[in-house]
């Protein structure tokens, strides 16, 4: 089993820290039939950049502990693990694409890509389908403005993303492979 460093442990715990108050804090919500259809804000950043910067399994663990953690500090409703599902694909997907498909080249069009995949299957998909199964909302009440939603994040996530990158923050993905 792979050790994990005190350094990316510490930068993992403030990406999960920041992904919930951004999420549960700092977002506008939109309720469709009593419950939360729509959430609008950048709380999926952190759980990106981590998946991004950190891979795969380190994006991954990122949404999903800051989904359960967030449910704790700030519950709304029931607690439902098919939404920690994909706060996990959430990470996990643009992290996949970037290191093993595009083989750590990041820039512009494969951060678009990556994080468009996997907000199309995550937010745009699944969410609208866990949404009627769990409540009865209808797929098509929540479909629209999540496209419309995501048509706006996508660029904005890779964007900042790769802002963040540039600007020597966290110096190079092979910095942090190494990690």
């Amino acid at each position: 089993m792979k050790r994990i460093s005190t350094r990316k442990l510490t930068r993992l715990s403030f990406l999960i820290a920041l992904a919930i108050i951004m999420t549960r804090l700092l977002s506008l919500r939109i309720a469709i039939g009593g419950v939360e259809g729509i959430r609008i804000g950048l709380g999926s950043l952190p759980i990106i950049f981590a998946g991004v910067v950190f891979g795969p399994m380190a994006g991954g663990v990122v949404g999903a502990v800051s989904d359960m953690l967030g449910y704790w500090v700030n519950p709304i409703g029931a607690y439902m693990p098919h939404f920690t599902f994909t706060a996990f694909l959430t990470g996990f997907i643009p992290g996949f694409i970037i290191f093993y498909l595009a083989r750590g080249k990041v820039n512009y069009l494969t951060m678009i890509i990556s994080i468009g995949i996997g907000q199309i299957i995550s937010s745009i998909i699944l969410v609208p389908i866990f949404l009627q199964m769990l409540f009865g909302i209808p797929f098509e009440a929540t479909l629209i403005p999540r496209i419309i939603g995501q048509a706006i994040n996508i660029p904005v996530y890779a964007y900042l993303i790769k802002l963040l990158l540039n600007y020597d923050l966290i110096s190079s993905v092979e910095e942090i492979k190494a990690t």
